[in-house]
């Protein structure tokens, strides 16, 4: 096939030795087969920042680092220079979780290196060779979906132990192979102890893979291990190995709205006597 131009680098430096078809086009960015080195790979071609929207992410980028201070003045500015600064750090907030997340054991696509904005990883195949189905394509036996379903957990286990949640797990980001499911699409990840939004999204994640496999295993609707794992975590008490039941004990006790609502007016009190402070010291001088 004709080289896309995002690709045209990596071939004339000799990185990539041939393209060899197109894998999946998304909002993020277009993934393509590739031949580099005599292997087959995948190549992951992130769209320019002009085709994408950051408003969606917003969310997701809260609690990041960036590189210095200048950046992220620059960025919270939203100037050219901070929107190619944002891009960039969009773009290595995945490559950087691939890699952390691969030496942890949690099944992603090996990272095999970034150029030229392009994120060369390992293809994910079937028992035939062939680029895996989605989770969201297959039909499996219920003990198949029980197996994945704790597989699935492991990970997400592990990659919150990492302080990192994924943010857009589903089905459709979950690769079917023959030793297992496999997790991909990371930009979006998420820091667990700097995102306000951390346990929504964990919990999100966890629910929709659960939600998934229990249409072939029933029982897994009841389950509620996002809840336990989050528990885990905040108490310190999470580990890679940590044995979870499933089984979470809700708070049933009722919010004392009145307390609440008195303790915000007298912030709002002393506040306002502060103020009248400062501005009769002001009169005085």
């Amino acid at each position: 096939m004709k080289t896309p131009p995002g690709l045209q680098p990596l071939v004339d430096d000799g990185i990539v030795d041939e393209v060899v078809r197109p894998l999946k086009s998304g909002k993020e960015a277009s993934v393509y087969v590739v031949r580099s080195g005599g292997e087959v790979m995948c190549a992951k071609v992130y769209k320019d920042m002009a085709q994408r929207s950051f408003q969606a992410r917003v969310q997701y980028q809260e609690g990041r680092k960036v590189r210095g201070s200048r950046q992220a003045r620059a960025i919270g500015k939203a100037s050219k220079f901070g929107r190619r600064e944002q891009e960039a750090a969009w773009k290595n907030t995945e490559v950087d979780a691939l890699y952390q997340l691969a030496d942890a054991g949690v099944s992603v696509p090996r990272p095999h290196g970034y150029f030229n904005g392009v994120l060369l990883m390992a293809l994910v195949t079937d028992a035939d060779g062939h680029s895996a189905a989605r989770l969201g394509e297959v039909e499996l036996a219920p003990e198949e979906a029980r197996d994945y379903h704790r597989r699935l957990v492991r990970d997400v286990v592990r990659m919150l132990c990492l302080g990192l949640i994924h943010g857009d797990l589903s089905e459709y980001n979950v690769l079917v192979t023959p030793d297992g499911p496999v997790i991909i699409d990371f930009p979006q990840v998420v820091s667990a102890a700097g995102n306000n939004a951390a346990r929504e999204m964990l919990l999100r994640d966890v629910h929709n893979i659960r939600d998934s496999l229990a249409r072939f295993a029933p029982e897994l609707a009841t389950t509620h291990f996002g809840e336990e794992m989050w528990a885990l975590y905040e108490k310190g008490d999470l580990q890679p190995d940590s044995e979870l039941t499933g089984r979470f004990v809700f708070d049933q006790r009722k919010a004392d709205v009145h307390a609440v609502r008195m303790s915000i007016e007298d912030a709002r009190q002393e506040n306002l006597i502060r103020q009248q402070g400062r501005e009769a010291a002001a009169e005085d001088d």
